[in-house]
């Protein structure tokens, strides 16, 4: 393989003995050399690929530390994304859109990534606008992990009648005779909410591998080379691993994986972590796919729920009985776990059953960790450093912070979670998304919420003590993330000898307005220095895509995160279809091949004048 060339860039490497540069040369899939460009040069071989990043900014491979990444994978062709849509107009003209390219008995589906507040309406629909828009088509709308909405057709399709109980911790909300109307609620417990989705179709499995494909391809187009899954309901081990593996073994996979192991049965989580640390140990695989640990389900007595729309829960008494006997386990067999833990309360109490293990078998350097912890004490951030443990912090309050504040008062919003605090007390600390449910999977939006406090709704959160420089939430995305799969030194830096995982951004994100960096993308990524994703000039380079299956995928007509009209026209222009309109940019469903005929689009839209928005 010829060795690869990049010139001409603003290079943020994150190696604090060489902070920045201008070229990079790359060499069997690490970094060679990293300088000015007659040293980079002087390095490489004469035949080596030369790519021109025309004075765009390059960083390192972002890496996500808490995603549910290969369940979502299996998914993603079936969901109508509203991550990022600005308005709820918007939002409904692609679910009546959808609702029409749908065949029975298949269910339109938008599950997480977005919040009312993102909406200039700050509203969601209501069911009446959802059955007006959508008829005769199941619709499932789930958002965060509150309620879901759910259309006549999708209350036909999963049976529920007046007859239907609510289950515990969950409504199922009736009208005044009884009969359910399609909204459901966490009272906290969502299980609700999963399970009524569960009871959708699935895909196939060679639609299931297209689909992960697509869901990867997007994630490296926001410059996202690394994740660790953190596994998750109704993912069950070995079985809903197969597509992903299969992956792994074809060569098809364009992120580095590392899997957590996520229990599934409530009172049998002793009898599979025992299983399973017979079939597997932390470390297994290859830097591509490698086994990482367990969680971020322990035990379900241990599991507190994240909807601020409601009051905090209580974790049961029986809660460190479940906890201990598992902890024992893993710390025995030298497995690091991850733990989600919203509230302090719930967290101090796992603390009593980590200190209490420790004292008989030792923690160090076990690289265990809390997710989420919007709401720990100081005490509890000490607690977590004297037995080296970590957080990993994602941006869930960019999404709820208007609940939070509502219910506990801007005040107390200050520190949820208070990041400078916990990194002031040595802990290892790293950021993520928690998609694809309860918040976007799009990195700048966390990035963007780090630097300025601010939810996608604009409300600022938290004062300045408790905002991060851009640097300081880069390095949270990427040089600081290897911790949490103990990959430290290997990747996070375009540094020599690391993996040449890297982003060139659409934009300069040490320079752009703060209220533009949730708009930044990846223009072109590589991942162990080949490119596996890339747009404008540099198209060329990356390897083709299959459509998306099935052929009425929400992805083959909308794509994933939404992005702006004059992205839209500036995506065309560079495709060589441009086609502006004066509203929405240009129609570039056919050279996508979009299942829509153009003079359809244009019928649909009517007034507005065209369809190229949505694809």
């Amino acid at each position: 393989m010829a060795d690869t060339l990049i010139l001409h860039a603003k290079i943020t490497t994150l190696d604090r003995a060489n902070p920045t540069a201008e070229a990079v040369a790359i060499r069997d899939g690490r970094f060679l050399v990293v300088g000015d460009e007659a040293t980079v040069r002087a390095a490489a071989s004469p035949n080596a690929t030369v790519i021109d990043a025309k004075g765009r900014r390059l960083i390192p491979g972002l890496i996500d530390s808490h995603i549910h990444v290969i369940r979502g994978g299996l998914n993603y062709n079936m969901e109508l994304r509203w991550d990022g849509v600005p308005t709820l107009a918007d939002a409904m003209a692609m679910l009546r859109k959808q609702a029409q390219n749908t065949p029975p008995p298949q269910w339109v589906r938008v599950v997480g990534g977005f919040t009312e507040h993102q909406f200039a309406e700050k509203r969601l629909p209501t069911l009446e606008e959802i059955n007006a828009v959508a008829p005769e088509t199941p619709v499932f709308i789930l958002h965060l992990y509150d309620r879901a909405l759910l259309n006549a057709a999708a209350l036909r399709a999963v049976g529920y009648t007046r007859d239907t109980p609510s289950p515990p911790g969950g409504e199922i909300v009736r009208d005044a005779a009884g009969n359910p109307t399609g909204l459901l609620l966490a009272q906290p417990n969502a299980m609700i909410l999963y399970a009524t989705l569960a009871k959708g179709p699935k895909l196939p499995p060679e639609y299931q591998l297209n689909s992960t494909r697509h869901f990867m391809r997007e994630l490296n187009s926001l410059g996202v080379t690394s994740v660790i899954d953190a596994g998750g309901g109704s993912q069950n081990y070995p079985e809903d691993y197969q597509i992903i593996e299969k992956l792994h073994r074809d060569g098809e996979l364009t992120l580095r994986i590392a899997y957590n192991l996520f229990t599934q049965k409530p009172k049998e989580e002793l009898k599979d972590f025992a299983t399973w640390s017979t079939q597997v140990k932390p470390g297994d695989g290859d830097d591509t796919y490698r086994h990482n640990g367990a969680g971020e389900m322990l035990v379900y007595s241990a599991a507190d729920f994240e909807d601020f729309r409601v009051a905090r829960p209580d974790m049961p008494p029986h809660m460190e009985a479940d906890l201990e006997p598992v902890i024992r386990l893993l710390a025995e067999r030298r497995w690091p776990w991850r733990l989600h833990a919203t509230y302090d309360p719930t967290i101090g109490r796992a603390l009593d059953v980590f200190e209490k293990v420790h004292r008989d078998i030792p923690l160090t350097g076990l690289h265990w960790f809390f997710d989420h912890a919007e709401t720990i004490s100081e005490r509890n951030i000490d607690r977590i450093a004297a037995l080296g443990g970590g957080i990993a912090v994602q941006h869930r309050m960019a999404y709820q912070g208007e609940y939070f504040v509502e219910r506990y008062g801007a005040r107390a919003a200050e520190a949820t979670p208070p990041v400078q605090r916990m990194m002031a007390a040595g802990l290892p600390v790293g950021a993520g998304t928690d998609a694809t449910r309860v918040a976007s999977y799009n990195p700048w939006v966390s990035l963007s919420w780090l630097v300025t406090s601010k939810t996608v709704g604009g409300l600022r959160l938290y004062p300045a003590a408790n905002r991060l420089d851009r640097e300081t939430a880069l390095r949270l995305w990427t040089e600081a993330n290897t911790w949490f799969s103990n990959e430290q030194g290997k990747k996070g830096q375009i540094k020599a000898g690391q993996l040449a995982d890297l982003a060139l951004l659409s934009d300069d994100y040490f320079s752009v307005p703060e209220d533009k960096i949730a708009t930044l993308r990846s223009v072109l990524t590589l991942l162990g220095g080949k490119v596996v994703f890339a747009e404008g000039d540099d198209a060329k380079l990356a390897p083709p895509m299959p459509k998306p299956m099935p052929d009425w995928s929400p992805v083959a007509t909308f794509g994933g995160y939404w992005r702006p009209p004059e992205a839209r026209t500036k995506q065309a222009s560079a495709c060589g279809c441009h086609d502006v309109c004066s509203l929405h940019g240009h129609d570039h469903a056919a050279a996508l091949g979009a299942p829509v005929a153009a003079a359809e689009v244009q019928r649909f839209w009517g007034v507005l004048g065209c369809g190229c928005w949505a694809v």
